[in-house]
């Protein structure tokens, strides 16, 4: 939001493990990541978590596209991060009458829009290795950042599976 408008935002900082936003409560406030990382997820049926996104550098935060409509995911910081948030409703109304706000918007919605249906694809189609190519290619530099069980949660295989599937790849290399 940094390079939208000065005056609508402000930073936050949130600790590790800290939530940005959580599930079943109104989605007030949009963020972007101006350092950290943090993961969306959600709660299976047998309340196991399940690892939906990632989020790093200069991407977008938001729970639902609909200012105040409930978060159906939690957003929780897996090491310190600095966010810079405004609130969604505000910068929403601008959208449509600030062309750089509208443009801005339109490219991260697109760019969410593009890792969701990569993720679908992924987990429809895609075996262990392809699963963690992709990974790699929709979230450069991640890797090393985090533990590495919850990208096996969002590849949607084991920690056993994905250290096969690294050493499969490192051997292709």
């Amino acid at each position: 939001m940094s390079t939208i408008n000065e005056s609508i935002h402000s930073d936050e900082n949130l600790k590790k493990e800290e939530f940005f936003l959580r599930s079943g409560r109104p989605c007030t406030k949009i963020g972007k990541v101006s350092s950290g990382v943090l993961r969306g997820f959600v709660i299976g049926s047998n309340g196991e978590e399940i690892t939906t996104h990632f989020y790093q550098e200069g991407d977008m935060i938001v729970g639902s596209y609909i200012p105040d409509a409930n978060v159906s995911m939690n957003i929780q910081a897996l090491t310190d991060c600095v966010v810079s948030i405004a609130k969604y409703s505000e910068v929403m109304s601008l959208v449509n009458k600030d062309p750089k706000i509208t443009e801005v918007i339109h490219k991260e919605f697109e760019k969410l829009n593009k890792q969701l249906q990569s993720r679908l694809v992924s987990l429809l189609n895609l075996d262990s290795v392809e699963k963690y190519k992709l990974f790699l290619k929709d979230y450069p530099g991640l890797l090393n950042r985090i533990p590495h069980y919850y990208i096996a949660q969002y590849l949607g295989i084991t920690p056993t599976q994905l250290s096969r599937a690294r050493k499969q790849l490192s051997q292709q290399m």
